[in-house]
């Protein structure tokens, strides 16, 4: 591993931990047993530090997913895929993601550009999944659509704190992508 690879793995680990809402390089190289000057050196700009962090985030969310076996069907596939949303370090990753992505989506870039590659990526990999699990082909695309939203949505709620309410929305949601799946 390089310098600037074992870089990126310190930082995107302060980063999953710490969050990117307000980060600036000096406290973070600190943090990261280094210097905001060897940050520059090795990524240029804070701008395409937090990119190559996204992008080493959404890698290793895609990781665990794609190690996930295939569930014995689409519903079950969606209430583990929820149960592997709620564990680190998928649960970490996705908020990062949801801090990018919110940054994105009121224009800034790098992070509507950073958002919208994480998205592909990640769109392929649940789509792969959901297919393993039983999903027709011709129809993941619909099913990562529905399946990919209302997790997120469930992952950012505030309208409960019980997880069983949220379990069971899950579930209702896995209902509903099986009938998809299979009408």
């Amino acid at each position: 591993m390089g310098r600037r690879e074992e870089l990126l793995d310190r930082v995107t680990d302060h980063v999953l931990s710490d969050g990117l809402i307000g980060l600036t390089l000096r406290p973070l190289a600190a943090a990261v047993g280094t210097s905001d000057r060897m940050l520059l050196y090795h990524f240029g700009s804070r701008d395409a530090l937090v990119s190559a962090v996204v992008a080493e985030s959404t890698a290793r969310a895609a990781r665990v997913v794609g190690a996930l076996p295939p569930a014995a069907s689409v519903r079950d596939a969606v209430n583990r895929l929820w149960e592997t949303y709620r564990q680190e370090p998928l649960r970490s990753c996705l908020t990062l993601y949801v801090q990018a992505a919110a940054s994105g989506l009121i224009g800034e870039e790098p992070y509507r550009s950073d958002a919208r590659t994480s998205n592909q990526q990640w769109a392929a990999v649940l789509g792969d999944h959901l297919v393993a699990s039983g999903a027709p082909a011709e129809r993941v695309g619909r099913l990562v659509t529905l399946v990919d939203s209302a997790l997120y949505g469930f992952h950012l709620t505030l309208i409960t704190d019980r997880p069983e309410e949220l379990a069971q929305g899950v579930d209702d949601l896995a209902v509903a992508a099986e009938a998809l799946a299979t009408s």
